[in-house]
Parts: structure tokens; C-alpha cells; sequence
């Protein structure tokens, strides 16, 4: 009797796994991220990433078995909250801050919302890793940071605004590439901040 039998194909296929290590398991997720930004869902192929990344097609099989499997893992792995570390004291220096710091990864992030498109709608998993990785951690920032500065006093919890700031943030980063063709930059969602956000709270 070989070893491989000896072990069972359960083994066999967790021994396979082990060697992939985390440094290449991320290779492959950039890889997937980044054909998705350049091409399109429908266009990604695990041919294509095995290609950019010299390996075996059927080593990514083995381990994604399926392509929306990859795509969510990918987008799991992805996981960076951008407003994380955000406290300057005050609301108004938090929320320019966030305008700064929006600005700075909007643009792959946005490419990556639209190529994802209607087969976020699609498919439950999908959709559930791209509230994981790209939403649900940048909203929570935001209702912490709006919390801070209830708490001290600078806008009153019962604010009517304040429940459509992570509405109003990511909105005008998501939608101005369709309105006016341009990723919204720095500068543009700080204008933005200035001019609606802050007013709306009644800061200044």
C-alpha cells in the first residue's frame, strides 16, 4: 500500500493545500483582484490567473473550487479598513480625514465595485465578501468616529443627519465616475466634506 492510500484522499488533498504558503496564497489573490479591475467579472478566468501567476490550473481547483469561490476569497483577503486609526479630537478633523483618506483608495476600489457589477446581485457569497471586505469595516469606522464626537458633546445623537453620513460619503465616491467621468480624488471628497457634510451636522 503507497503512502497517498495509506493517508486516505483527505489527507492527500490537505498535504496538497499545506504547500501553498500564505505569501503565495496572496499572490493569487492580488492576481484575481487585479484581473477583475482590468477585465470584468465575467471576463476573469482561473486560466488566467494560473497564467499570471505560473501555476497549475489545477492547483487553484484544488483549493477554490469553484470561480465565485475564488473571487470571494480574494475579496476576504482584501480586508483593510481605510478609516482605522482615524482620531484627530474633533468630528470636523475626523471627517477630513476620512475625505483624505477616501481619496487615497477610492479609485481601485471603485473599479473594483463596478467591474464586480451584477454578479454581486447574483451570487450570495459574493456579495456577502464584498460587505465584508470593502463596506461593512468602512462603515463601522464612521458610526465609531460619529459616536466620538456625540460623545463629546459636538453633535446631538438624535441629529437627523447623521444616519446618512456613510450614505453620503461613499455615494459621491461611488457615483461621480458616472456623472462626470473621474474617480473621486482627495480633493474632490474634501470639497465635498466642506460644503455638505459638515454643514449638514451644523459644524464648522
Amino acid at each position: 500500500m503507497t503512502s497517498q492510500a495509506a493517508e486516505g484522499p483527505e489527507s492527500v488533498v490537505a498535504s496538497r493545500r499545506s504547500k501553498i504558503t500564505p505569501e503565495r496564497e496572496q499572490e493569487f489573490y492580488d492576481a484575481v483582484l487585479e484581473q477583475i479591475r482590468t477585465c470584468g467579472y465575467d471576463s476573469f478566468t482561473m486560466e488566467a490567473v494560473a497564467a499570471s501567476t505560473r501555476c497549475s490550473k489545477s492547483t487553484l481547483y484544488r483549493q477554490w473550487k469553484t470561480k465565485p469561490q475564488f473571487v470571494a476569497a480574494a475579496l476576504r483577503s482584501n480586508q483593510c479598513p481605510r478609516f482605522s486609526g482615524i482620531d484627530t479630537g474633533s468630528l470636523v478633523g475626523d471627517l477630513r480625514a476620512m475625505a483624505r483618506a477616501a481619496g487615497d483608495w477610492s479609485g481601485r476600489d471603485t473599479q473594483l465595485l463596478q467591474a464586480l457589477g451584477h454578479a454581486v446581485l447574483q451570487d450570495q457569497e459574493l456579495r456577502e465578501a464584498l460587505r465584508e471586505a470593502l463596506i461593512e469595516p468602512e462603515i463601522s469606522a464612521v458610526r465609531e468616529i460619529i459616536a466620538r464626537g456625540v460623545a463629546r458633546g459636538e453633535v446631538p445623537a438624535d441629529h437627523p443627519a447623521l444616519e446618512f453620513i456613510p450614505a453620503q460619503l461613499f455615494g459621491v465616491v461611488r457615483v461621480r465616475p458616472v456623472l462626470e467621468g473621474e474617480y473621486a480624488d482627495a480633493a474632490y471628497i474634501t470639497q465635498f466634506v466642506e460644503a455638505v457634510v459638515i454643514p449638514a451636522l451644523g459644524l464648522t
